[in-house]
């Protein structure tokens, strides 16, 4: 085949490929299989789409005081926090309610005031980047729901 003719033939191709990925309404769509049953599968996917909005959030609202990496600089260093990956409740009611004073992080100590943000951001939000921060840099903590953000003082 002419070479000209095989880039027409693959720029048609393009649009096709995309539009069966769109549902009706134009939203495209994502699905995961797995070779166990459907549930897995499906909370996998949503820890995934929790964890890429906790990026944003912890991008536009923590990442002044502990980095893109997580490792601190103003405020405690998240990676590697035992805080972070212990008890969820926990880091969930410093997030919510915000914390001053001092605080000693992997021996080194900080003494500042991390707002609340409960208020600010929603359940979902707080949720999705306490999320992010307890599976990002290392930290290999499980996810928190948006009800254990809302039942949390």
């Amino acid at each position: 085949m002419h070479p000209a003719i095989r880039i027409l033939f693959a720029a048609a191709l393009v649009p096709a490929s995309l539009a069966a990925c769109s549902n009706s309404n134009g939203s495209s769509t994502t699905t995961t299989t797995s070779s166990a049953t459907a549930a897995p599968a499906k909370m996998k996917t949503t820890k995934v789409m929790a964890s890429s909005n906790g990026l944003a959030v912890y991008t536009t609202n923590c990442s002044t005081c502990h980095q893109s990496d997580g490792k601190g600089a103003i405020g405690p260093p998240l990676a590697g926090n035992p805080v972070v990956t212990g008890d969820a409740s926990k880091v969930i009611h410093i997030v919510n309610g915000g914390l001053t004073g001092v605080v000693k992080v992997n021996g080194k100590t900080f003494n500042g005031t991390m707002p609340a943000w409960k208020g600010t951001l929603s359940t979902a939000d707080i949720a999705a980047v306490i999320t992010y921060i307890r599976s990002s840099w290392g930290n290999k903590a499980g996810p928190v729901t948006a009800a254990q953000v809302a039942s949390t003082p």
